[in-house]
């Protein structure tokens, strides 16, 4: 099976209970993961994952500053990640505070660097999304991000 990367920033711990969740999904579908905060994270390694899903707490509708420089500084592997499963999760405080625009945000930088990205016509339509603390749907819509792109990654690989 593909390795995986979860990749999250979180300031009050709503992304990154989002992004065990993710993992969760992923793991669930057969994957190897790897759970990563940004701060934790090379842009060097980015390459070395069939799969890479990140997560960002919504910032003025768009994904936060730590997870925007690691794609700013994967730059140098423009075109490694050609073909690489990509998928994307936030959590924000209120139901219109840019959920969709701040996912919409993390899969430019996927589509960008040539990564596939799967949508799904059930749920969270671009990626999951909480607000605040991840409910049972929201619960849900994580787990099976992780296992729609594993299962992809799988495919793929």
């Amino acid at each position: 099976m593909p390795t995986v990367l979860v990749v999250y920033h979180s300031e009050t711990g709503n992304t990154a209970r989002m992004a065990e969740l993710v993992a969760e999904g992923a793991r669930e579908a057969g994957a190897d993961v790897v759970l990563k905060s940004v701060e934790e994270t090379s842009a060097d390694e980015l390459t070395q994952y069939a799969g890479i899903i990140a997560g960002s707490p919504t910032y003025y509708g768009l994904m936060s500053a730590p997870l925007k420089e690691l794609f700013d500084r994967s730059v140098k592997f423009h075109g490694q990640l050609a073909g690489k499963m990509g998928g994307a999760f936030t959590s924000s405080g209120n139901i219109g505070g840019g959920n969709e625009t701040t996912i919409l945000s993390i899969l430019q930088a996927m589509l960008i660097h040539g990564m596939v990205i799967q949508g799904t016509s059930e749920g969270d339509h671009y990626g999951a999304v909480a607000l605040a603390r991840p409910d049972a749907r929201a619960e849900a819509q994580a787990r099976a991000l992780g296992a729609r792109v594993a299962e992809l990654a799988a495919k793929l690989a």
